[in-house]
């Protein structure tokens, strides 16, 4: 493929610094140099502007939504130069709420696309049902139309993805870390769903590929939004939120493959890892290589 490599080293829309030094993390441990050898272009687009995580007390259901909706603008800007000039886009994120950013700039180009949220969590908390008010538990929600309207509306088009063409891949429901509000949505909602639990009973090829296909009858192409906290704690410890009962490593590995290696592949960002958490950067290496191993 010819790649561009975009960074995003934003901690705004999460609960801590620390994922805004990601992506130099991941430059570090030679992602670029390893994409390459595994006989790809690659042409490294740089970095947005970084942002750092502070309290916003005064935005108590939204912290720092400014912030954020700078970001994704900068973020839609990078992804829809680097798909109009025939690139496959990976983003080094950077919290969750990137998300909002690159799949706007996607849909400004191809419309015609889905999203495998290959993340631990759903995202789907709202300024209504929040507790922390922090964004990066809500990037589904706005890409799906919910939430305070800018940044809902940042695309060409409203909602930037009907729920139909999302597939949340290894939504963890035993981590404790999906609130009811969103269990409840998911109820009625037409997203897909494929736990954890589905994961380990039917396997994760297995699984990974039913939901390549379940997006297919909706979108042209597909692109992954991965999330290291969908990680078991065990294996990933620099999560920003590290997970228990999460996939193992080679779980996560094999089904980002399956991902990449599909004809619908568009291209995929990584988020949520904290670069404080890893002082010796072993997990940026490994993580490095598990990219890589996908992309092989």
């Amino acid at each position: 493929m010819n790649l561009a490599v975009v960074g995003v080293p934003s901690s705004i829309g999460a609960r801590a610094v620390g994922q805004e030094r990601a992506p130099a993390a991941l430059r570090e441990a030679k992602l670029v140099e390893k994409l390459r050898e595994a006989g790809h272009e690659v042409t490294d687009f740089g970095d947005t502007e970084s942002f750092s995580f502070a309290p916003d007390p005064q935005n108590p259901k939204a912290q720092n939504q400014s912030a954020v909706m700078k970001v994704c603008r900068l973020v839609t800007d990078k992804v829809e130069r680097a798909l109009r000039d025939g690139f496959n886009p990976i983003i080094l994120g950077g919290d969750c709420t990137i998300a909002i950013g690159s799949l706007s700039g996607i849909v400004n180009v191809l419309p015609d696309v889905g999203l495998i949220y290959f993340d631990g969590d759903a995202d789907l908390n709202t300024p209504e049902t929040t507790v922390t008010g922090i964004l990066d538990g809500m990037a589904i929600a706005y890409i799906i139309g919910k939430g305070y309207k800018d940044l809902s509306h940042l695309a060409r088009r409203y909602p930037i993805l009907r729920e139909e063409s999302i597939a949340l891949f290894g939504l963890n429901l035993s981590s404790g870390y999906v609130d009811p509000p969103e269990i409840d949505f998911l109820r009625s909602s037409s997203i897909a769903q494929f736990s954890t639990k589905t994961i380990r009973n039917l396997g994760v090829e297995s699984v990974a590929r039913q939901a390549i296909e379940t997006l297919r009858t909706q979108a042209d192409k597909i692109f992954v939004h991965f999330d290291v906290d969908v990680i078991d704690a065990s294996d990933m410890p620099a999560a920003d939120v590290p997970h228990p009962n999460g996939l193992t490593y080679n779980d996560a590995a094999r089904a980002l493959g399956i991902f990449a290696h599909s004809d619908s592949f568009l291209g995929m960002e990584i988020t949520e890892f904290n670069a404080d958490k890893d002082r010796d950067r072993g997990l940026a290496a490994r993580l490095t290589d598990l990219i890589a191993f996908a992309l092989r």
